[in-house]
């Protein structure tokens, strides 16, 4: 199989279909595309979530906080705390299971979360640092937000750029090389993006403005999280490639190793279907948060993304762009 997130056909028919959710307090259950499972538990309703690291060891401890945060921020709920499970290869230092640790509990501190347990564990099972967060928030007016709830006509709109998580990753794992080829000022920009990978203040703001439908833009990238969207609500898209913001820091370390930008890992995107997306994108905007309308829902099943008046089908999501540079591909 390839590396990455099982393709989403293989994981309904293999997984998904095998469960058989009972419980009436599980109103938000397993299915492709969403972020979040929910709970009510009568007063409150509980949004939960999970998310692994592997797919690189540069900042995991940052990244994995603000990946699993990030799910719940889709759902609109505010974030309470998290489990941590961290997987520590029998080669790590002391001081590199600190480093981690420092990590987790800096970026808990920023995001106004508790880590609440977890597993801590030394296994040759691995060969690198493998963590994997559970979050956990309540939702606000017993509101759920899911990434199902797209309607046809909704505006959609992508908070900040495409590929941001995945350029900080890349230019962190393979610094030395672009040095050599883009410069140090490009590559030291491109590693400080990974401290702009939290939608949480998007997720709250677009709660509150009535949003139909959101999606935390992970692997697959923005493509990836528009198919998912559609699939999951039952809808279709127009996608402007035009549209979608990209930085040139991305732009240039995606044509260095020949990979889409669209279709790169993308954590502190949010995707959002709405109603008069060019207000929300000013909402947000007031805020410090950039946002572009790029695309609208359809009522149909075409999936489509329009460049120079063509159309081109999006297909479902496959190995994220970032596992085709860390296999030589």
């Amino acid at each position: 199989m390839k590396i990455g997130k099982m393709p989403n056909e293989i994981l309904e028919t293999l997984v998904l279909n095998k469960f058989r959710n009972n419980r009436k307090e599980v109103i938000v259950r397993p299915s492709v595309g969403e972020d979040c499972g929910a709970v009510d538990f009568g007063r409150e309703i509980c949004v939960i979530s999970t998310d692994p690291i592997t797919g690189t060891e540069s900042r995991i401890g940052t990244i994995a906080v603000n990946v699993a945060l990030n799910d719940i921020a889709s759902s609109g709920a505010e974030p309470i705390g998290l489990m941590v499970t961290m997987l520590i290869p029998p080669d790590a230092s002391l001081s590199d299971v600190e480093n981690v640790v420092n990590q987790l509990a800096e970026e808990a501190a920023k995001t106004n979360v508790d880590i609440i347990g977890g597993h801590t564990e030394v296994t040759d099972a691995v060969n690198r640092f493998v963590m994997s967060i559970t979050a956990i928030g309540r939702t606000i007016n017993r509101t759920v937000i899911r990434t199902s709830g797209a309607k046809p006509d909704d505006d959609l709109v992508l908070t900040k750029y495409a590929g941001l998580e995945g350029t900080s990753i890349l230019a962190h794992d393979y610094e030395k090389e672009l040095e050599i080829k883009l410069g140090k000022e490009i590559v030291g920009t491109a590693k400080n993006f990974i401290n702009s990978i939290s939608v949480i203040k998007e997720g709250l703001i677009a709660a509150k403005f009535g949003a139909h439908a959101m999606h935390d833009v992970t692997e697959g990238g923005v493509l990836g999280a528009v198919w998912e969207m559609c699939h999951a609500s039952g809808c279709g898209a127009v996608v402007y490639k035009n549209k979608i913001p990209v930085l040139k820091e991305t732009r240039l370390i995606c044509e260095h190793f020949n990979i889409d930008p669209l279709k790169l890992i993308s954590s502190g995107c949010m995707l959002i279907a709405c109603e008069n997306g060019g207000r929300l994108s000013e909402e947000l905007s007031d805020i410090g948060v950039k946002a572009a309308v790029i695309g609208r829902i359809t009522g149909d099943r075409s999936i489509l993304l329009s460049e120079n008046e063509k159309d081109v089908i999006i297909p479902p999501p496959e190995s994220d762009e970032l596992y085709k540079v860390n296999s030589g591909l």
